[in-house]
């Protein structure tokens, strides 16, 4: 038997340390692999904060967020979303993190709306930052949302830039002559706000489209402590069971305000709100009126359903407690924007219109009322309670002001960027010199002469606990840019 060398044995001697590394090598990488691949894999389960509210999520440690802060509006959100999918008739939100989140509509709906000026037809899902929603819209219940004299004497050159741009025709861009302009605000420009928050406890703000006449909402519109009208919308006979026979308040378009004198007869009281300009024109017709006029002071929407009915809400808000709306086209089918009282006016996306709608009733702004809704019964169970919108508020808030690296506590001067002071007798009421006899001597200042004791108890405790001080808007979309005006006596 012939023995092997040496030299031919020890290849074979290493085999099975070769083959052995090589396992582990292969054992390795298929170790990596997996580990990547549970990182990747559409299939594998991923925790999200929004799923687990007492986790705090990834995205808030990875941007430092309190996590506190993050699990209560995660909470929140979530519940929002259960009231989307209760009563948005269809309607289902996404929830995309801890503040946004999408409102789709189902498979299937008509999506023909136009939009002619972008080209493009209107969209079946609608992304909204709902922390950023609900600061905008819970600081509208402290605010003043009419154009004052007070506003224009302690805003930065309120009487140099911003006058102007509540003037058509006036033919500068700069009110370098104040006494012309206050010429011509006057008719309509009271001292102080004549309308306080929490004045109404509850308020209608009846919308124009057509589904108001399948329903007959009339007696239960007039049932409210105010009601809030757009435009030339008529109220009479002829359609009183469907929207009411009470008028308060219009808010109109610079263009409806032309021809107010018409659209007032028949009520003396109705209080009249032009959204934007005033001009001689109208001031000449204000003149001839026993009615209020004041001008609308507010912001311009970033997103959302725009146009006069959004702003009656904002002047609703300011004034009310609970906010009921009528007749916005809020039920699936529609394809176009219809009037009760006239052919379908284009201008306004339903599909659009309808899913913001729908978000602010799940943020507890305002109560939503249609033809679909009208055999339900009335229980807003399954809206965030207002101590649940309380908590989301202030960790929104609290979430903003770290964003921004400030450490104020929410309060209602926290977005205070303008202070001044005017004595409480500072001013006169709205009007001129050259007025009408008829206004003159008619009841049209009523408002701005009510006193504060003839309030609602709840409206006297709000005006307490803000010191008596003013809210306004300063500019633009901007929420953090407030002018805030307190009403001391002087010394004097």
């Amino acid at each position: 038997m012939t023995r092997a060398s040496p030299s031919t044995q020890q290849p074979s001697a290493r085999r099975p340390t070769v083959v052995l590394l090589l396992w582990l090598a292969l054992a390795f990488c298929l170790a990596v692999l997996f580990i990547q691949s549970s990182f990747t894999s559409p299939s594998a389960p991923r925790a999200r904060t929004l799923d687990s509210p007492d986790q705090p999520s990834a995205e808030a440690s990875r941007l430092d967020l309190d996590p506190d802060q993050v699990r209560e509006l995660s909470g929140f959100q979530s519940h929002v979303q259960q009231c989307v999918a209760s009563r948005g008739l269809g309607l289902t939100a996404d929830i995309v993190d801890h503040c946004k989140l999408v409102l789709k509509f189902p498979e299937g709906t008509n999506s023909t709306w136009y939009n002619a000026q972008f080209k493009f037809f209107e969209k079946l899902k609608y992304e909204y930052d709902v922390c950023e929603t609900i600061l905008l819209w819970e600081q509208y219940r402290n605010m003043t949302t009419v154009l004052t004299r007070e506003y224009l004497d302690v805003r930065p050159d309120g009487w140099l830039d911003y006058a102007p741009k509540r003037i058509a025709q006036l033919g500068a861009k700069k009110c370098y002559n104040r006494t012309l302009c206050e010429e011509l605000l006057s008719i309509l420009l009271p001292a102080r706000p004549p309308f306080h928050p929490r004045q109404f406890a509850t308020c209608a703000v009846v919308g124009n489209s057509g589904d108001l006449l399948k329903t007959e909402f009339g007696q239960e519109i007039d049932a409210h402590d105010a009601v809030f009208r757009d435009n030339e919308a008529p109220v009479n006979k002829k359609y009183a069971k469907y929207v009411g026979l009470k008028r308060d308040f219009r808010l109109v378009v610079r263009g409806a305000a032309r021809n107010m004198a018409p659209i007032l007869k028949g009520s003396s009281d109705e209080a009249l709100i032009i959204k934007s300009l005033t001009h001689k024109e109208i001031n000449a017709v204000i003149k001839e009126l026993p009615n209020p006029v004041y001008l609308f002071q507010g912001i311009v929407l970033r997103r959302g359903a725009k146009g006069t009915g959004m702003k009656s809400v904002e002047l609703a808000l300011s004034m009310c407690d609970i906010v009921d709306i009528y007749g916005f086209t809020v039920d699936p089918g529609y394809t176009e924007w219809t009037r009760y009282f006239s052919a379908p006016r284009k201008g306004h996306n339903p599909l659009q219109g309808r899913a913001y709608y729908q978000l602010l009733e799940c943020l507890g702004i305002i109560r939503v009322h249609s033809p679909m809704r009208a055999q339900r019964v009335e229980d807003w169970s399954d809206v965030p309670s207002r101590d649940e919108i309380r908590r989301a508020h202030a960790a929104a808030f609290r979430l903003k002001r770290r964003e921004t690296g400030q450490a104020d506590e929410p309060g209602p001067f926290s977005n205070c960027k303008v202070w001044g002071t005017v004595d409480p007798d500072y001013g006169p009421v709205s009007g001129t010199s050259d007025m009408s006899e008829t206004r003159r001597n008619s009841n049209y200042s009523k408002w701005e002469l009510l006193p504060l004791e003839s309030l609602r108890s709840e409206a006297q405790e709000h005006h307490a606990q803000m010191g008596g001080v003013s809210l306004y808007k300063m500019d633009g979309n901007k929420l953090d840019d407030l002018v805030c005006v307190r009403h001391n006596r002087s010394s004097g």
